[in-house]
């Protein structure tokens, strides 16, 4: 099979790890807290989609607001796929011009932390609740499941991606 025609599968499949990734992170992150496994997706849902800002109000319980959570979720997995996709069609890329490989891998570096620092901006309001650390650690857990599941279907590809391999996977 080649490239072209498993790029777009692969890309949902590594959306939907990192998706899988962070919304597990956070469900166990809030239970180990005591605060129910859904209180990290209902502070968001309602953050984003009730236009919760007040911070006073995050110190007691909020009340679970399943529409707020189902239109986050589907923000995070929709945001997840076009991100899976967009890392996807680089490493294809990488594969077709092996001398581009540093340059893909900068791009996926960058696009990492810009979604850290992107997520961490939108959620100041919540930092007590929602700590930098849990934010570089879930962005990092969907990074190493999805770039393993890459790693093992694309042969060479960390060597591509360090700049080696300059005479392979000519089209």
């Amino acid at each position: 099979m080649t490239s072209r025609i498993r790029w777009p599968g692969e890309g949902v499949v590594v959306g939907l790890i990192a998706y899988a990734a962070v919304a597990a992170f956070y469900a166990l992150f809030d239970q180990l807290a005591a605060r129910g496994p859904l209180y990290t997706l209902n502070l968001l849902g309602q953050t984003a989609f009730r236009s919760l800002r007040d911070p006073s109000v995050l110190q007691g319980p909020i009340a679970l607001d399943p529409p707020a959570m189902l239109w986050y979720n589907a923000l995070h997995l929709v945001l997840s796929l076009a991100i899976g996709l967009v890392v996807t069609g680089l490493v294809v890329h990488a594969e077709r011009r092996p001398n581009r490989g540093r340059l893909v891998a900068l791009t996926i570096i960058a696009g990492f932390l810009i979604t850290i620092l992107v997520v961490g901006r939108l959620t100041d309001p919540m930092r007590a609740l929602l700590p930098w650390w849990s934010i570089v650690v879930a962005n990092s857990l969907a990074v190493v499941l999805a770039g393993w599941f890459l790693l093992r279907r694309h042969q060479g590809l960390l060597r591509r991606l360090m700049g080696g391999g300059a005479g392979e996977w000519h089209r």
